[in-house]
């Protein structure tokens, strides 16, 4: 059914004026409302590609901003896709418990710009998080990352133009200034981001909860059966 903004500023033809999602204040996947629209007149007048709807999360009733794109312009009418997106998205999760400060620090700035929909900052940001990794692991570690990268490619079956693109992202050397990181869209950010987790993943946190598996059975056998270790607790 076909969605449209009328000479009357209200939104036609659609039975249900709410949608569901991930609210990116309280992250509960939950309907929204929609609470505000464009007025007809200016979006006649200024004829933008995309449309600017507003949406109130049912759950924490905090604004959720929506970008839909314009099918047509009419003489009563203005067509929407029925596809949108989601200006402001969720903060991913990830658990950087095992993370070098510095790995953090950077993975973070770069999950922040993918949630602001920065995508060409994320990707500036996933390198730096990258070389960061290889001054930390060395050379045989960036190598050992390659091959989990080709194996991510495998495993996802990931299409040869967009690994080539996260391929450059993180590997190349940064001959010219400013780098030379190529421009990349949302889908290509959501592969990349993926990618990223599933290396720092590998890297750090498996490794670190191994390791520290492994510390609790030494000191368990060291102590011997029927004895208590006080905890000491983790730092934050």
């Amino acid at each position: 059914m076909t969605m449209y903004l009328s000479k009357d500023d209200s939104l036609q033809g659609i039975s249900n004026r709410n949608v569901t999602l991930t609210c990116p204040k309280c992250l509960a996947f939950a309907s929204a409302s929609l609470v505000s629209l464009p007025r007809f007149e200016l979006l006649e007048r200024y004829k933008p590609k995309e449309v600017g709807l507003v949406y109130r999360c049912d759950s924490c009733s905090n604004p959720i901003f929506l970008r839909f794109p314009v099918r047509m312009y009419g003489n009563d009418r203005i067509e929407l896709a029925r596809s949108f997106e989601q200006v402001e998205k969720p903060a991913e999760k990830f658990d950087f418990t095992y993370l070098s400060e510095e790995v953090e620090r950077d993975f973070r700035e770069a999950l922040i710009a993918y949630a602001q929909s920065a995508y060409n900052a994320f990707a500036s940001m996933c390198r730096r998080t990258a070389q960061t990794m290889f001054r930390e692991l060395g050379e045989s570690g960036k190598m050992r990352v390659f091959d989990q990268l080709t194996e991510v490619r495998d495993l996802a079956d990931i299409d040869e133009d967009t690994f080539r693109m996260v391929e450059k992202v993180m590997f190349d050397n940064d001959t010219e200034r400013p780098p030379n990181i190529p421009d990349i869209d949302g889908e290509t950010a959501g592969i990349m981001l993926e990618v990223m987790k599933d290396i720092l993943y590998e890297c750090y946190v498996r490794r670190g909860k191994l390791q520290e598996a492994m510390t609790l059975r030494r000191q368990r056998l060291d102590d011997g059966p029927g004895t208590l270790r006080p905890l000491r607790p983790r730092s934050a």
